[in-house]
């Protein structure tokens, strides 16, 4: 089931990093054909591929196709999310449900609707794999249970990003400024952000406890066994609940809970009426180790570096794209299409990197945690054969294959293997630790090595550098293939201003000026080099004269009269500098203490030069 958060996980990284294009590729009812018949041929496709399997269950028995169920059922989920990509990018579903008023006003609320479908989506495959499903597993689970268990046991898996998706729409409907602003700046989405996840962190069991309706175990022999056994391992928790997942047949036990007073110990009815006392003991040494051993605080380490890998592989992901040259010559001039084309690019090299990184790292982890936890039984009790009789029995009653392979935890097999080893020689307990001890260290550095070069990219000189360098490249071959278009050399020159290469700066410049000498940017950007160049041999007041009173003639914003003001200056017309810059500031622009510098600075000059240029 931990394979399904990652499939979520997916479809969040979908949806969010999705750039419409200005109009659908459709109407809305070739739309809804379209969508409708994707919808049909999922159907039919997932019956047929149960239908074969439920056939080899009748010529085989159920004996070594619980690996087959399990990839048949990743197989329909990934054709789901295929389905779902296209929903998303070809059918645009997103922009006709932004034209509902309620959806349009609410982020959170438009993408919970689109989550939804991709849960239907899922749904769909519970309801047809639950024949399969029963008699592969020996259960008589009905299929309304079997479907509303999954959807509730993945639902917290979308819980802290749609709760705190719903805290940023609470504050902009907020009649209050301040919030907003906060949360418009990087640090403020920062304090935000963390505050909300590490409060989230702590409270989220009692949430999660609620939609899976858990309950406390009753009074009695098992609970007081549980409690012993807590009691003996100096555990702190809330309550003992019974977990009624699949009305509670399915055979497994859980802990949640950084803290006592948010921490639950789970279980499930199946699993206490097929275990003696010494296994119980045996399976609640296994979840105790979890808490002991610190995994949970470790696993939330682990979802806070995808952050910080993801922050920092951002830009170096764009940058390839841009650099790479993969979306312009594909659909050249074609301003929707070509950011919907590298919105799917980013999204495919972003779910690359979030399938490796929770595929292989965190389930390398999840692998060897599991594995301490069931070391940790020899710790409590001495011995490792309770739990090895447990998982007997599991596999015995649950049908599942001794090999059946999984990507987060070990085969049962290796599993009873790897303790019987110990049992023979508790030093594999002792090398294990070492072991794991180890691998975090290494994960650790690599994640502050991570954390440091996002900074440097995002803030550093590296990524300024970086920045120019991969963007100069994309424009100069983008020039080549459209030489006339004004604006490329415009922002080509933008780039050698920034990187004082004002030679370069001042011909491309001029080159967009010729293209479009209505071009106000161009010409105020040119008067500023002309006039305030840090290097003499490129100063001209008279040119920087002319092009500011061209760009402020096309556009007389504060920041064009801002550059025509300090042309007058250094051109000795103080007193028209000052009759301009207080015409910017009768602007109201936003960097109001800049302008009322300018205005000092000509004022100074006026009274030093003794005479106003008028007289």
């Amino acid at each position: 089931m931990f394979g399904n958060f990652i499939y979520f996980i997916l479809v969040l990284l979908i949806y969010t990093t999705y750039y419409p294009p200005e109009e659908p590729y459709f109407g809305p009812f070739e739309t809804l054909v379209a969508f409708l018949a994707l919808l049909a041929l999922f159907v039919a496709a997932t019956r047929a591929a149960f239908r074969t399997l439920s056939r080899k269950i009748d010529l085989l028995g159920s004996s070594g196709l619980h690996g087959r169920f399990d990839r048949l059922f990743s197989r329909q989920a990934i054709m789901a999310i295929v389905i779902f990509s296209i929903n998303i990018y070809v059918l645009n579903l997103k922009h006709f449900a932004m034209a509902i008023p309620v959806l349009s006003a609410s982020p959170a609320l438009t993408a919970l609707l689109f989550i939804a479908l991709f849960v239907a989506y899922l749904a769909i495959i519970w309801a047809i794999a639950h024949r399969p499903y029963q008699r592969l597993f020996g259960t008589n689970v009905s299929r309304r249970s079997y479907v509303l268990s999954n959807i509730w046991f993945h639902f917290p898996v979308i819980l802290p990003w749609f709760l705190i998706s719903a805290g940023v729409d609470i504050i902009n409907l907020l009649p209050f400024d301040t919030p907003r602003r906060l949360l418009a700046k990087p640090e403020g989405q920062l304090i935000f952000f963390s505050c909300f996840l590490a409060a989230l962190i702590i409270v989220a069991p009692s949430l999660i406890k609620f939609f899976w309706q858990c309950r406390p175990l009753p009074p009695g022999p098992k609970r007081k066994l549980i409690e012993a056994m807590c009691e003996k391992a100096k555990l702190g928790y809330d309550n003992i609940l019974r977990w009624p997942i699949f009305q509670g047949r399915l055979l497994t036990a859980g802990v949640m809970g950084l803290v006592k007073r948010f921490r639950y110990i789970l279980v499930t009815e199946g699993l206490l009426q097929i275990l003696d006392d010494d296994e119980i003991n045996a399976v609640m040494a296994h979840e105790i180790g979890h808490v002991k051993k610190r995994h949970l605080v470790l696993y939330v380490v682990f979802f806070l570096g995808f952050i910080v890998l993801s922050y920092a592989v951002f830009d170096l992901i764009l940058y390839a794209i841009l650099y790479g040259n993969l979306a312009f010559p594909i659909m050249p001039g074609q301003g929707g299409e070509l950011s919907t084309l590298t919105s799917i690019l980013f999204t495919v090299a972003m779910a690359a990197t979030l399938l490796i990184y929770f595929r292989y790292v965190f389930g390398y982890f999840m692998r060897n945690c599991e594995r301490q936890a069931d070391l940790y039984a020899f710790t409590l009790l001495g011995t490792g054969r309770g739990l090895v009789s447990s998982l007997e029995k599991i596999a015995a009653y649950s049908g599942q294959s001794h090999d059946r392979p999984n990507w987060h935890h070990f085969s049962i097999r290796q599993r009873i293997d790897f303790l019987n080893k110990c049992e023979m020689d508790r030093r594999w307990i002792v090398r294990h630790d070492r072991k794991l001890r180890r691998s975090i260290a290494v994960f650790v550095a690599g994640l502050l090595f991570t954390g440091y070069f996002g900074y440097a990219i995002n803030f550093g000189e590296m990524g300024k550098t970086l920045n120019s360098h991969f963007l100069e490249k994309v424009l100069v071959k983008e020039i080549r293939r459209n030489p006339t278009n004004s604006n490329l050399h415009y922002m080509l020159a933008s780039i050698y201003y920034q990187d004082k290469a004002y030679g370069q700066a001042i011909m491309a410049y001029e080159k967009s000026i010729e293209l479009a000498p209505q071009h106000a940017e161009a010409l105020n950007n040119l008067a500023w080099i002309y006039a305030t160049c840090d290097r003499s041999q490129y100063r001209d007041p008279k040119k920087a004269l002319d092009y500011a009173e061209q760009a402020a003639a096309l556009d007389p914003a504060p920041h064009i009269l801002d550059t025509l003001a300090e042309s007058y200056h250094v051109n000795g017309l103080h007193q028209k500098a000052i009759g301009t810059i207080k015409r910017a500031l009768a602007g109201a622009p936003k960097e109001r203490d800049y302008y009322e510098s300018q205005l000092r600075k000509f004022e100074k000059a006026t009274t030093e030069n003794g005479r106003t240029d008028w007289e």
